[in-house]
């Protein structure tokens, strides 16, 4: 894997200002950098923030039966506090690209819209806010503090040789954070929407019955594991698991897959399989809520239901960073900049805030998400613009205000 230095040149046909966060995210698009190939982004990077003077490293970490991932981590400064900006840049395959009506992976920008694979989940949110630090950095050269940036290519992968390691290879090195902004596509229809402040956890079970295959015509010959399949999913799903918290709605359970794998419409089947996910809030751990779920099934199957459940091993929790300071001068500098203050929210999916929030507070803030993962993904360049200036507004009164602390 080639981590060498490159300069900022070898990007594009004429050098552009990083500071521009339209550029930037252009130039970050046009890097076909696919779960788990780095595809030129953090070569990208790399040579945007040792132009500015950052310290640049590219670890690459590995693990059994997993690819390489290679990772940056920058840093501008050498003072506390320091506030790290995450995110990632890999992103998820195109799919069909014929359903495409734009190269995805060209950045073309048409009637004020950017298009392109991970232009808002999150090579727009990663490129605004880089492109803010940028520009306060040169606006502010005497500023205290620090600024680093944490960056992956494994979010939306494994998740395995990615952020996981990469904070703990900076940890390993000395590195401390005093709080973390991670840029993921937080907004549901405009800039003003949503700061997320946690997230839920994510458990995933795959149950088993299992019966005996016969004769439809002979039904006291065999065993319809379906009718079991039935009874203990429907117990799963009888009683809430709970009614939400103050930041979090209750814990959902989701059966996303059931199958007995029969093709004769005169066989009863052997065997039915199911599998679910919960994403579940602070109320539970993936110890007690994996006790739950087979308390629950054990009460429903008695003597006369033959089960197995497996439950994944799970890295992802459920977590908040508590309102408080932080929170405020995030929402603040958003309210500054839309005229309207965010709500605070810990819904969706799981990011990689579930491993920073081990080393520091963490806030996600970012564009509008509604194109993420889709055909014709893109991005509004005016979000782009305003999460810039959101940005570096964020940056002046955070240093300030720790400057003051």
């Amino acid at each position: 894997m080639d981590t060498t230095q490159r300069p900022l040149s070898d990007f594009g046909p004429a050098v552009f200002d990083p500071a521009d966060p339209v550029a930037l995210t252009q130039a970050l698009v046009r890097c076909p950098s696919v779960t788990p190939h780095e595809g030129g982004a953090l070569a990208l990077l790399d040579a945007v923030l040792s132009a500015e003077g950052y310290t640049v490293h590219r670890p690459v970490f590995s693990a059994p039966g997993m690819p390489d991932v290679e990772n940056l981590y920058a840093r501008l400064g050498t003072e506390g506090p320091v506030l790290v900006i995450a995110g990632h840049t890999d992103v998820v395959p195109v799919g069909d690209e014929a359903a495409w009506t734009r190269d995805p992976f060209a950045g073309s920008v048409e009637n004020g819209i950017l298009h392109g694979r991970g232009a808002c989940d999150m090579k727009g949110g990663l490129a605004a806010m880089m492109a803010a630090s940028l520009r306060f950095r040169r606006e502010n050269p005497d500023s205290s503090g620090s600024i680093a940036f944490l960056i992956t290519g494994d979010e939306e992968g494994p998740a395995v040789n990615g952020t996981v390691k990469l904070l703990d290879w900076a940890h390993q090195r000395g590195e401390r954070f005093d709080h973390c902004l991670l840029g993921e596509p937080t907004n549901p229809a405009s800039m003003s929407d949503m700061i997320k402040i946690g997230r839920r956890g994510s458990l995933t079970g795959k149950l088993t019955v299992n019966g005996k295959q016969g004769h439809v015509g002979y039904p006291d010959l065999a065993d319809n594991p379906i009718r079991g399949m039935v009874r203990l999913l429907a117990a799963l799903e009888a009683t809430p698991l709970d009614q939400g918290t103050r930041h979090f709605d209750p814990s959902n359970l989701e059966v996303t897959t059931l199958d007995v794998g029969n093709p004769a419409s005169n066989v009863v089947p052997a065997q039915a399989r199911a599998v679910f996910n919960i994403r579940f809030n602070d109320v539970w751990t993936p110890e007690t809520l994996a006790a739950e779920i087979e308390r629950r099934l054990r009460d429903a199957a008695g003597n006369s239901i033959r089960y197995e459940l497996v439950v994944q091993p799970t890295n992802a929790v459920a977590f908040m960073t508590e309102p408080g300071p932080f929170v405020n001068l995030v929402a603040d500098a958003v309210e500054a900049e839309t005229g309207k203050r965010p709500a605070l929210s810990t819904t969706g999916g799981t990011s990689d805030a579930r491993f920073i929030k081990n080393y520091c507070p963490v806030v996600e803030y970012g564009v509008v998400g509604q194109t993420m993962h889709q055909v014709d993904e893109c991005v509004a360049v005016a979000d782009l613009v305003t999460l810039e200036r959101i940005t570096r507004r964020l940056l002046g009164t955070y240093f300030a205000a720790q400057h003051k602390a």
